[in-house]
Protein backbone atom coordinates (compact mmCIF):
# COMPACT_ATOMS: atom_id res chain seq x y z
CA UNK A 1 0.00 0.00 0.00
CA UNK A 2 1.12 3.69 -0.69
CA UNK A 3 2.26 5.12 2.75
CA UNK A 4 1.74 8.32 1.05
CA UNK A 5 -2.06 8.03 0.76
CA UNK A 6 -2.86 5.65 3.91
CA UNK A 7 -6.10 6.40 5.57
CA UNK A 8 -5.90 5.91 9.24
CA UNK A 9 -7.43 7.32 12.58
CA UNK A 10 -5.11 10.14 12.59
CA UNK A 11 -7.23 13.31 10.82
CA UNK A 12 -4.20 14.32 9.03
CA UNK A 13 -4.34 11.44 6.74
CA UNK A 14 -7.32 13.27 4.75
CA UNK A 15 -4.31 15.98 4.24
CA UNK A 16 -2.07 13.53 3.30
CA UNK A 17 -4.81 12.35 0.15
CA UNK A 18 -3.67 15.90 -0.97
CA UNK A 19 0.31 15.50 -1.81
CA UNK A 20 1.24 15.32 -5.38
CA UNK A 21 1.96 11.37 -5.32
CA UNK A 22 -1.69 10.24 -3.91
CA UNK A 23 -3.40 9.05 -6.81
CA UNK A 24 -6.81 10.39 -4.67
CA UNK A 25 -5.32 14.14 -5.84
CA UNK A 26 -5.76 13.11 -8.96
CA UNK A 27 -9.75 11.92 -8.67
CA UNK A 28 -10.40 15.17 -6.52
CA UNK A 29 -9.14 17.12 -9.87
CA UNK A 30 -11.30 15.10 -12.28
CA UNK A 31 -14.46 15.76 -9.86
CA UNK A 32 -13.63 19.31 -9.00
CA UNK A 33 -14.31 20.01 -12.62
CA UNK A 34 -17.44 22.30 -13.68
CA UNK A 35 -19.03 20.30 -16.33
CA UNK A 36 -18.35 17.02 -14.25
CA UNK A 37 -20.45 18.01 -11.42
CA UNK A 38 -23.22 19.69 -13.94
CA UNK A 39 -23.39 16.28 -16.04
CA UNK A 40 -23.80 14.39 -13.21
CA UNK A 41 -26.53 16.43 -11.97
CA UNK A 42 -28.27 16.10 -14.78
CA UNK A 43 -28.05 12.51 -14.96
CA UNK A 44 -28.68 12.03 -11.20
CA UNK A 45 -31.99 14.07 -11.90
CA UNK A 46 -33.19 12.38 -14.79
CA UNK A 47 -33.47 8.66 -12.59
CA UNK A 48 -33.49 6.90 -16.27
CA UNK A 49 -30.62 7.14 -19.04
CA UNK A 50 -29.70 10.09 -20.68
CA UNK A 51 -29.64 10.36 -24.51
CA UNK A 52 -26.08 12.80 -26.06
CA UNK A 53 -28.49 15.41 -27.52
CA UNK A 54 -30.85 15.41 -24.32
CA UNK A 55 -27.87 16.09 -22.00
CA UNK A 56 -26.44 19.12 -24.46
CA UNK A 57 -29.99 20.77 -24.57
CA UNK A 58 -29.98 20.61 -20.61
CA UNK A 59 -26.31 21.71 -19.94
CA UNK A 60 -26.56 25.20 -21.38
CA UNK A 61 -23.48 26.65 -22.95
CA UNK A 62 -21.42 23.05 -22.92
CA UNK A 63 -20.14 22.44 -26.65
CA UNK A 64 -20.49 18.94 -28.10
CA UNK A 65 -16.39 18.43 -27.85
CA UNK A 66 -16.40 18.97 -23.99
CA UNK A 67 -19.87 16.95 -23.46
CA UNK A 68 -17.77 14.16 -25.33
CA UNK A 69 -14.53 14.77 -23.29
CA UNK A 70 -16.27 14.95 -20.02
CA UNK A 71 -18.34 11.64 -20.99
CA UNK A 72 -15.36 9.96 -21.21
CA UNK A 73 -13.83 11.08 -18.59
CA UNK A 74 -16.99 10.22 -16.06
CA UNK A 75 -16.87 6.61 -17.98
CA UNK A 76 -13.06 5.82 -17.30
CA UNK A 77 -13.31 6.47 -13.55
CA UNK A 78 -16.59 4.11 -13.70
CA UNK A 79 -19.17 6.72 -12.49
CA UNK A 80 -21.25 6.82 -15.82
CA UNK A 81 -21.87 3.59 -18.15
CA UNK A 82 -22.44 4.31 -21.83
CA UNK A 83 -25.16 1.51 -23.13
CA UNK A 84 -25.29 1.78 -26.83
CA UNK A 85 -28.20 0.22 -28.75
CA UNK A 86 -27.92 -1.93 -32.28
CA UNK A 87 -30.31 0.23 -34.39
CA UNK A 88 -29.90 2.60 -37.45
CA UNK A 89 -28.76 5.10 -36.44
CA UNK A 90 -26.98 3.52 -33.10
CA UNK A 91 -28.66 4.91 -30.21
CA UNK A 92 -26.52 5.79 -27.46
CA UNK A 93 -27.36 6.87 -23.42
CA UNK A 94 -26.00 7.24 -20.14
CA UNK A 95 -26.56 6.74 -17.01
CA UNK A 96 -24.83 6.63 -13.59
CA UNK A 97 -23.16 3.60 -12.25
CA UNK A 98 -23.79 2.28 -8.52
CA UNK A 99 -20.39 4.73 -7.63
CA UNK A 100 -22.05 7.46 -9.80
CA UNK A 101 -24.78 7.49 -7.43
CA UNK A 102 -23.44 7.03 -4.56
CA UNK A 103 -21.16 10.13 -5.18
CA UNK A 104 -24.45 11.52 -6.19
CA UNK A 105 -25.34 12.07 -2.58
CA UNK A 106 -22.37 14.15 -2.17
CA UNK A 107 -22.52 16.58 -5.28
CA UNK A 108 -25.99 16.82 -4.56
CA UNK A 109 -25.47 18.48 -1.29
CA UNK A 110 -22.92 20.75 -2.79
CA UNK A 111 -25.71 21.82 -5.18
CA UNK A 112 -27.83 22.39 -1.89
CA UNK A 113 -25.46 24.65 -0.34
CA UNK A 114 -24.77 26.48 -3.72
CA UNK A 115 -28.38 27.15 -4.03
CA UNK A 116 -28.99 27.92 -0.51
CA UNK A 117 -25.82 30.50 -0.11
CA UNK A 118 -25.92 32.26 -3.98
CA UNK A 119 -26.77 35.11 -2.82
CA UNK A 120 -24.23 35.67 0.06
CA UNK A 121 -21.54 34.65 -2.19
CA UNK A 122 -22.71 36.91 -5.46
CA UNK A 123 -22.72 39.60 -1.98
CA UNK A 124 -19.01 38.80 -1.08
CA UNK A 125 -18.35 38.93 -4.73
CA UNK A 126 -19.71 42.46 -5.07
CA UNK A 127 -17.81 43.82 -2.44
CA UNK A 128 -14.72 42.46 -2.82
CA UNK A 129 -14.78 44.15 -6.34
CA UNK A 130 -15.45 47.25 -4.91
CA UNK A 131 -12.61 46.90 -2.72
CA UNK A 132 -10.28 46.39 -6.00
CA UNK A 133 -11.30 49.42 -7.89
CA UNK A 134 -10.91 51.44 -4.75
CA UNK A 135 -7.42 50.16 -4.26
CA UNK A 136 -5.01 52.79 -5.81
CA UNK A 137 -2.20 51.01 -8.14
CA UNK A 138 1.40 51.67 -7.38
CA UNK A 139 3.42 53.25 -9.81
Amino acid sequence: MDTVCDWGADPDDLVNSYLHQCPAREILAVLADKWVLLVLGVLRSSGAPVRFNDLRRRLDGITQKMLTQTLRTLEREGLVLRSVYPTVPPRVEYSLTDLGNDLGRVTHLLGEWTVEHKDQIIAARAEFDERQVAVPTPL
